[in-house]
């Protein structure tokens, strides 16, 4: 693939990012909100609906690497990788130009599943529910506990991105959706699976500054988990890829 601008790579991030939350953020509406007719549709929906979200976004934003995720960023930074993306060097100012790119289309993308579903939102519902669509939390609140799940589906997740480049088959966008639908699937019972900060911080600030009837609080003190830990997990990630020599 030919080099690109930092300034494309920008736009690639923020769109894929952005596409990646308003089919995520779509598919939990669907199946949570009053009235619409994926309703009580299931996890296992909302876990398939995300890693097609993953699987679109992914091609979206080919151009900057399709990391879409600030933990994915520094994961690869963490395994000594040269590039984000070709011509994208790994330094410190385009891993941040990166990062807020992603923090952004989240932000945006969530705001459009929000209008979508505008008027199911209007509807009666738990406010937690509706926070829910934006952002995760926990089934059981124990801070130590969630963090360390985050920790280590975000850590499955980077791992394989980093080293998947070296994997017989090159399956690509639909190998890390898959990934995605297995770490909902088996690791994201305790806390909704963030495994993106931006995935969860981005709507958060969303849910906080939109106009939505009958919301309630966006959780600030749990807000730090589905953060820090996909943080951690993503470097963890990279950082064994590149102990044991695996980084593609």
């Amino acid at each position: 693939m030919e080099s690109i601008s930092i300034g494309d790579a920008i736009l690639s991030e923020f769109l894929g990012t952005a596409v990646l939350l308003l089919l995520g953020a779509g598919v939990v509406a669907n199946v949570i909100l009053p009235k619409t007719k994926g309703f009580g549709g299931g996890w296992l929906l909302i876990n398939f609906g995300w890693g097609l979200a993953v699987f679109t976004g992914v091609y979206v934003a080919f151009q900057s690497g399709a990391h879409l995720n600030p933990a994915v960023t520094l994961g690869i930074w963490a395994a000594g990788k040269d590039e984000f993306a070709p011509g994208i060097e790994v330094n410190a100012t385009n891993g941040f130009l990166y990062i807020a790119a992603q923090f952004a289309g989240a932000a945006v993308g969530s705001t459009v599943a929000y209008l979508t579903y505008k008027k199911h939102f209007d509807q009666d519902a738990d406010p937690a529910i509706k926070l829910a669509v934006f952002s995760t939390g926990p089934e059981l609140r124990s801070y130590g506990w969630n963090f360390l799940t985050e920790v280590v589906g975000t850590f499955v997740l980077v791992f394989w991105v980093v080293i998947s480049g070296n994997t017989p088959a090159q399956i690509g966008p639909l190998g890390v959706a898959l990934v995605v639908v297995g770490i909902g699937a088996s690791l994201g019972g305790p806390t909704g699976y963030a495994i993106n900060p931006a995935r969860d911080l981005g709507p958060r600030i969303a849910h906080a500054l939109l106009p939505i009837r009958g919301k309630g609080s966006s959780d600030w003190s749990y807000a730090w988990v589905p953060v820090l830990g996909p943080a951690v997990g993503g470097i963890l990630g990279g950082l064994l890829a590149m102990t044991i020599g695996w980084v593609a």
